[in-house]
């Protein structure tokens, strides 16, 4: 059968792309609001939005690009999300966003994203309950966005600034979250990374359940209630992360609880009321950390089995662990070698860097403690170190069981670059006097090497 012209001119037509517009809205352009450009769009096209303030929920149900131009801000009514997106491949970038609504069930935030395949890059968020919410929404990028939480609420009645549920396979970088309920809430939802985010001033910096595989690199969580909470999750990775000053009623650096076969290493923590809590978490490593200024270094349950620590810096905590149950069979050496303490006193006839004798992983307080918690606060005072010293001198307490067999003479050298902060001048300072911490702990390794 022969097609006649007019039919193969239609059949083209049909299948040549058509040509994305510009849509442009403004005081001065084409289009007065958003929504009235939504509405004229088509699958494909662009929306620059320029300077102003746009009182208008937006739902976006097709494909777009939308860009502000000049610093434009979407002020939403107060009730729902300000920006809900249902389709995929969106991109939007360059707004500031504002006022959503205050229902914790209805996911109000000012991003919802239930689609996948999307960009977010560049925007900033304010007077929202969640921030940017991912529900049932995977392979997206989320970059370069600032994120301020409700501060008109207490902070348990916020939402997470950056929130994921049921969402895999995302890129979260360089975002900065603050003044949240938790700055990143991850729930059943794996194979997401996250690199060089900064979060501070909440309540969990990062908070995340039932959710495998996720990497967490470079990221810097400080001056929280808490650092990290890790529950009921398998094979997560966190490398060259900073947990700094995050402390309050029951605060952790970072927590593991229910957790199996993760890798920590490369990273700081510095500052906090507890540098590391294991609770029933197995078999995981712990490697070329550096645990510096906690009160306790570390808090293990005996129900934490056949984890793994070489090569970590333990500097200058008050303790250096609190074992909950009679032992452990937490593994502080391999053939390479053990751990850096800073009050190890043995000697290295053979000077090959490694302790010939055993370092016993107590002190006077994890005894004390124990019996008596309200004594923490003094435990860096000058009657503190004195008790210490007699202790070591004429031991009349029993302590743990836990040894590490091949202790090294030297503190572990990192390569990692922690990122500059936004922050307030203290926790500044104390970056800095990490620093030194760490050149007096070399230092002191030395001088023992010299006079041995």
């Amino acid at each position: 059968m022969k097609l006649s012209s007019f039919a193969i001119f239609l059949i083209l037509f049909a299948v040549l792309p058509t040509q994305a517009e510009v849509l442009q809205v403004g005081a001065d352009h084409s289009f007065k609001t958003i929504n009235s450009a939504l509405s004229a769009a088509k699958a494909g096209d662009t929306i620059q939005v320029y300077a102003g303030v746009y009182a208008e929920n937006l739902k976006i149900d097709k494909t777009l690009t939308i860009e502000g131009v000049g610093d434009p801000t979407i002020k939403g009514s107060g009730n729902g999300s300000v920006i809900e997106v249902t389709a995929d491949n969106c991109k939007i970038s360059r707004i500031k966003v504002e006022t959503s609504g205050g229902n914790l069930v209805n996911e109000d935030a000012g991003l919802l994203l239930r689609s996948s395949g999307n960009t977010v890059e560049d925007l900033e968020l304010r007077d929202i309950l969640f921030g940017i919410y991912l529900l049932n929404s995977s392979n997206n990028k989320i970059s370069r966005n600032h994120i301020f939480g409700r501060t008109s609420l207490d902070s348990g009645s916020r939402g997470g600034g950056i929130h994921v549920w049921s969402s895999t396979h995302n890129l979260f970088e360089d975002n900065v979250v603050t003044e949240a309920r938790d700055g990143m809430y991850i729930q059943n939802s794996s194979n997401n990374i996250f690199r060089r985010n900064r979060v501070f001033d909440l309540r969990y910096g990062l908070h995340f359940m039932n959710s495998d595989d996720n990497v967490f690199e470079d990221n810097v969580f400080y001056d929280n209630i808490a650092g990290a909470a890790i529950m009921y999750s398998k094979n997560i990775v966190l490398r060259r992360n900073t947990f700094v000053h995050n402390r309050g009623f029951s605060s952790f650096g970072i927590l593991f609880q229910d957790c199996r076969e993760c890798t920590i290493e490369e990273n700081l923590v510095l500052d906090n009321a507890v540098g590391l809590f294991l609770e029933a978490s197995l078999n995981s490593v712990f490697r070329r950390n550096t645990v510096a200024e906690n009160d306790v270094a570390m808090e293990i349950f005996a129900s934490s089995e056949n984890n793994t620590f070489v090569e970590n810096n333990f500097i200058n905590n008050m303790s250096p662990l609190t074992l909950i149950g009679k032992s452990s069979s937490t593994k502080w050496a391999n053939d390479e070698g053990g751990n850096y303490w800073d009050d190890y006193d043995g000697y290295d006839l053979d000077t090959d860097g490694i302790g010939d004798v055993a370092h016993p992983i107590h002190n006077i307080f994890e005894y004390l403690e124990g019996n008596y918690p309200r004594l923490r606060i003094y435990l860096n005072s000058p009657a503190a170190q004195s008790l210490v010293a007699a202790e070591k001198a004429f031991p009349i307490l029993k302590g743990t069981s836990e040894l590490d067999r091949r202790p090294l003479m030297r503190p572990v050298k990192l390569d990692t670059v922690f990122p500059p902060r936004e922050s307030s001048g203290s926790a500044k300072w104390l970056l800095l006097g990490f620093s030194v911490l760490m050149i007096g702990g070399a230092l002191t390794a030395f001088m023992r090497g010299v006079r041995r």
